[in-house]
């Protein structure tokens, strides 16, 4: 699987790919998130994009730096591709991004316990920030405003080294 930034032409193919990797949170109970709509284009294309192709996108992660760091706005994979290490080779690429770039860790925000969501950023090295910086309170607030629900969400946080190696 070949996983690079993705092309100005493929940005309108990824929100397909968002649209099903929201499709588990239904059978969590939570179909206002299946449903969500998939982050605009006009979103897209002023963020760093990643995307593993086969020979389409089938998984893709969205970036921009926040107070220092590379933060995760989105990662989202297809069903049909998931538990392949995917997400993960993802975020290995982000962070060699990130390392070479001086930035100090990788930021996420996430539900806390929806278990391919916080457990699975847990066992690739995340941890809990208990002390968010100004750009992640903002995140978290406008993720409120958007009716998200703070007690359900967690910011995470994977420091990185200028050597990092993924």
């Amino acid at each position: 699987m070949d996983i690079r930034p993705a092309r100005p032409d493929e940005l309108p193919l990824l929100p397909e790919v968002e649209r099903a990797s929201g499709e588990p949170f239904r059978d969590h109970g939570m179909p206002e998130i299946a449903d969500d709509d998939p982050m605009p284009l006009s979103t897209l294309e002023h963020l760093r994009v990643w995307v593993a192709v086969d020979p389409n996108p089938v998984a893709w992660v969205a970036v921009a730096e926040v107070d220092g760091a590379a933060h995760v706005e989105q990662v989202s994979v297809h069903p049909d591709h998931a538990r392949r290490g995917i997400g993960a080779a993802l975020l290995d690429e982000v962070g060699r991004w990130a390392a070479e770039r001086g930035l100090t860790a990788l930021t996420l925000t996430t539900f806390r316990d929806i278990p391919w969501n916080a457990p699975y950023y847990r066992r690739l090295g995340f941890r809990e920030v208990t002390d968010p910086s100004p750009g992640l309170r903002a995140i978290v607030a406008a993720e409120a405003a958007r009716g998200l629900a703070p007690d359900t969400r967690v910011c995470l946080h994977r420091p990185l080294r200028r050597d990092h190696r993924g």
